[in-house]
């Protein structure tokens, strides 16, 4: 579905920016005059082009909150959020020292914190205890009763982010009675630009500590909390849900059983058995070619190496061979929601692998592009994606 450029990976990430505008993180008219003033292909101009808007968005908020405005504000400041975080996607050709990449993140979460501060509801920043460490992250509450009330907690993806987290799930949930905690977990956001912390395939070894911590706040409702997986969330939770049996349900948005197929399955297969033989150079080299050709390659390449921590493209690719249900999908016990969507451009056909693997209840949705949700994550219509979620979640946990 193209959305205002014919490059697949520009068309898809403004949509992503646009489709936040349910909950106030975009504006229609700034997403087209933004787009209208990048060329198809230029990464240039689109760091350039969403820094400019959301350095302007970011101004009009700090201009209503002088003057007491803050419905006003709060509006900008997430807006603002969101395109510094749409600005600095594509910066990924040294991104651990890059520091407009940390300029930028920085940004973008310094606007959330004003936003969130504003909120109707209540919001409070917190830090979970992790190995010798902290993960950041945020608890949305319904109100401020400290009553026990259902709890999703919001896993992010391969490159998504803490602030996105209001976006993609926690607006929707408090409309609905839902708490959520959020936190950027090793790989992602500030856990990855700040602390250097890399992606595991383990991810039970993360959210054990998460909800120890959830469970230490009387707002969560012990047996009513849900994991929710966005992007390469969709494995990270599952995984975890295979070994940590505390959850009353999961939700994975989209589902995905191998991540390491969805690289493979673009690649020939002389490659592909390269980098398994450990021939290193000779891989790279191709890899190099096929990056120079395709800017989506070029990104999901250079991005892996770096959340992942990889030494190498080829080093990369061999890590995400662990990423995988194989083997421990069926102890998953806790009734699974599995969203697809059917023009998945990332992880075609990876929801229904997931799907038939569990032994546990599981509902599978599968949303078309005929109904404008085709698309990963179902970018642009996150009201129908939500109604599916929380219709089901509703159903699931009141069972």
């Amino acid at each position: 579905m193209k959305f205002l450029f014919e490059n697949e990976s520009f068309s898809f990430e403004t949509l992503r920016a646009a489709g936040f505008a349910n909950y106030g993180g975009a504006e229609l008219g700034e997403v087209v005059v933004t787009a209208r003033a990048i060329p198809e292909g230029d990464e240039a101009a689109w760091h350039r082009e969403w820094k400019a808007t959301a350095r302007r968005v970011h101004q009009l908020g700090e201009q209503s909150l002088a003057k007491g405005h803050r419905v006003s504000a709060r509006e900008a400041f997430l807006r603002a959020s969101n395109y510094y975080r749409t600005s600095e996607f594509f910066l990924r050709d040294h991104p651990a020292t890059d520091p407009e990449v940390a300029s930028l993140s920085g940004e973008s979460a310094r606007a959330f914190r004003s936003a969130v501060a504003l909120l109707e509801t209540p919001v409070e920043a917190v830090s979970i205890p992790y190995l010798d460490t902290t993960l950041p992250g945020y608890l949305f509450l319904v109100d401020g009763s400290g009553a026990p009330r259902p709890t999703i907690v919001y896993n992010s993806g391969f490159d998504s982010t803490l602030e996105e987290s209001y976006f993609a799930i926690a607006a929707a949930a408090l409309l609905r009675g839902y708490n959520v905690l959020a936190f950027d977990g090793p790989g992602q956001g500030a856990a990855l630009r700040r602390q250097a912390l890399v992606f595991r395939p383990d991810w039970e070894a993360v959210v054990t500590p998460v909800l120890d911590f959830a469970l230490t706040r009387p707002e969560i409702a012990a047996d009513a909390i849900a994991l929710f997986g966005y992007s390469l969330g969709g494995y990270l939770v599952a995984r975890a849900a295979a070994f940590e049996h505390r959850v009353a349900a999961l939700v994975l948005d989209d589902g995905i059983y191998d991540f390491h197929s969805a690289f493979a399955r673009l690649l020939p297969p002389f490659l592909n058995q390269w980098v398994d033989e450990g021939r290193d150079e000779e891989a790279a080299s191709v890899l190099a070619m096929l990056m120079a050709a395709s800017g989506q390659v070029r990104w999901a390449l250079n991005n892996g190496v770096w959340v992942m921590g990889a030494e190498s493209t080829p080093d990369y690719l061999r890590r995400t061979k662990a990423y995988t249900l194989d083997g421990v999908a069926e102890q998953i016990s806790c009734p699974t929601l599995v969203m697809d969507a059917d023009n998945d451009q990332f992880l075609n056909g990876q929801p229904e692998i997931v799907a038939k693997a569990l032994a546990a209840p599981t509902t599978l949705i599968t949303l078309r592009e005929s109904e404008g949700a085709g698309e990963h994550c179902h970018m642009g219509a996150m009201s129908r994606l939500h109604q599916c979620i929380f219709d089901w979640l509703d159903e699931t946990l009141a069972g």
